[in-house]
């Protein structure tokens, strides 16, 4: 059985993952990295073709060609979301060559990968270190999954990755367009889904990178986001994924009238908080009441002629309309979420492409994540001392990805709005089911029944004194909420299995998902 150890957060974590030591989380900006930076073998151009013709003729035999054995860890990128074809394709490869227990290391997961989980149950995959949404999380829950899983944030990845705590053999790119040398771009062909930012540390780090395309041009593929010097191999498929899926049901305008009024009040606290003002920064997630809230932060700064000298995406077309209209400078995007950002990427020379490394990496000479004047976020659960849960709900059950949100509380103000409770279920709780971020680093909970400040943040608190805004204690409002909903949700039946991991942006555990019972 797995052995826990008390961390800073009064979480007990295990103390080892899948063989591996692990540190226990140390609170933020405690934990100090030593060492140096992992690195892939050195290669020789004298192993590959010289006329720099990279393809090979199928999947299969690239990841023959790249030694494919069992155990290893092989990683792929989420960019294309829902409508990803390409990770699917590597595991039906895997196991017609006949490997076992690979460790499948993507930078999230989607219910399009619901095929994995034949594969966990046949032995081709033994665990999975990448965030999970829907069927593979509720598998995951169920303690069905032989290894423990391990969530990271973006840039916790990239973190895990260059520090050497993860080590990946193969990675396999899907990339939109790329030349026969492996240069490679998602801003343009069918199958464009804007950037390949998650995937570029799997290129630099990987012993092995096979790049898969439906679009192969002449060389050069300009612009290239992924450098074909870091490529091995070129595969050519018919269809890498459906770009239109990487639109969700999330990234649509909230049409609840309680949504809409905690997008307005969000809007309205940054405006009295005096964060709004010429030149300031933001970054709004794609949720529903996170668009409304860059809707009425962008009439506010129509009225008052205030520019932002840059947001941060996750683009969407309303973060598009706000730079071609001149709001702001400059978009700087980790993951576009719709094909008017992907459009705009590709047109627009203030819409530019990041990555993690530059946006979330904590073990860096700083990221661009500490530089956001304000950052509003979603989350599952907040309890009340500010902490704040986003991969579980109440009842347990692992369904959600970290995403950058972790990365994201680097921010100089983080506001989370969230309705008070979700299908009857209160979202103000006293302790989270699944600690994700401290609450030493989230400022603002905005419900539709009022505003917490965190008593941290007492500058805040002195700005919004005498506001007509409703900021109330968060105690209070979780009474309230409780009152009406009939009391506190019900814990939930856990066993004694330790089933996912969740990493600090540093690389420690913060805390640990069980087994969810019956």
């Amino acid at each position: 059985m797995t052995k826990l150890v008390q961390n800073a957060a009064g979480r007990m974590v295990p103390d080892a993952i899948n063989g591996a030591q692990a540190v226990p989380y140390q609170g933020v900006g405690k934990f100090r990295p030593s060492g140096r930076k992992a690195a892939p073998p050195i290669r020789t151009c004298s192993d590959y073709p010289p006329d720099g013709n990279k393809v090979i003729e199928s999947l299969k035999a690239a990841l023959q060609r790249a030694g494919l054995r069992d155990g290893m860890t092989i990683s792929t990128h989420h960019h294309l979301r829902n409508g990803d074809h390409v990770a699917n394709a590597v595991f039906a490869a895997a196991a017609g060559l006949g490997v076992k227990d690979l460790v499948w290391f993507p930078s999230a997961s989607f219910p399009v990968h619901e095929p994995q989980i034949g594969h966990l149950e046949s032995g081709v995959l033994h665990h999975i270190e990448g965030s999970m949404n829907g069927p593979l999380g509720d598998y995951c829950t169920a303690g069905r999954m032989r290894g423990m899983a391990v969530l990271r944030s973006h840039g916790g990845r990239w973190q895990a990755i260059q520090d050497g705590e993860i080590h990946i053999d193969i990675a396999v790119i899907a990339a939109p367009t790329a030349d026969p040398f492996g240069n490679a771009t998602g801003d343009r062909g069918p199958t464009a889904c804007g950037l390949l930012g998650f995937a570029l540390a799997d290129s630099l780090y990987a012993d092995h990178v096979i790049v898969v395309t439906d679009n192969l041009v002449p060389f050069p593929c300009i612009p290239w986001q992924i450098q074909g010097n870091n490529v091995d191999q070129v595969v050519v498929m018919d269809s890498i994924g459906d770009a239109a899926k990487i639109v969700s049901g999330t990234t649509q305008i909230t049409k609840s009238p309680d949504r809409l009024l905690i997008a307005e009040l969000t809007a309205r606290f940054c405006d009295e908080a005096g964060i709004v003002q010429d030149g300031f920064s933001f970054q709004a997630g794609a949720g529903g009441t996170a668009l409304s809230f860059a809707l009425f932060l962008r009439d506010l700064m129509r009225e008052r002629k205030i520019k932002a000298r840059f947001v941060r995406g996750g683009s969407t077309q309303y973060l598009v309309d706000m730079l071609e209209e001149g709001l702001t400078d400059y978009i700087l995007d980790g993951q576009t979420f719709d094909l008017e950002g992907v459009r705009s990427m590709r047109e627009n020379p203030g819409h530019v492409n990041t990555s993690p490394f530059t946006s979330y990496n904590w073990h860096g000479k700083g990221n661009f994540a500490s530089l956001l004047d304000v950052v509003v976020l979603g989350a599952t659960e907040v309890d009340v001392d500010f902490n704040a849960n986003v991969v579980t709900h109440s009842d347990g059950r692992l369904l959600h990805g970290i995403g950058g949100w972790q990365n994201c509380l680097a921010s100089r103000c983080t506001i989370l709005p969230v309705p008070s409770f979700r299908d009857r279920i209160p979202v103000l709780v006293d302790k989270v089911t699944t600690l994700c971020g401290p609450g030493e680093l989230i400022d603002v909970i905005v419900t539709e029944r009022g505003i917490a400040i965190n008593p941290l943040r007492q500058d805040l608190l002195a700005k919004l004194r005498g506001s007509s805004l409703p900021v109330r204690d968060i105690r209070e409002l979780k009474a309230e909420v409780e009152e009406i909903v009939g009391g506190p949700p019900a814990p939930p039946a856990l066993g004694e299995k330790v089933v996912a991991a969740i990493k600090w942006v540093d690389g420690t555990v913060i805390d640990c998902v069980r087994e969810v019972k019956g």
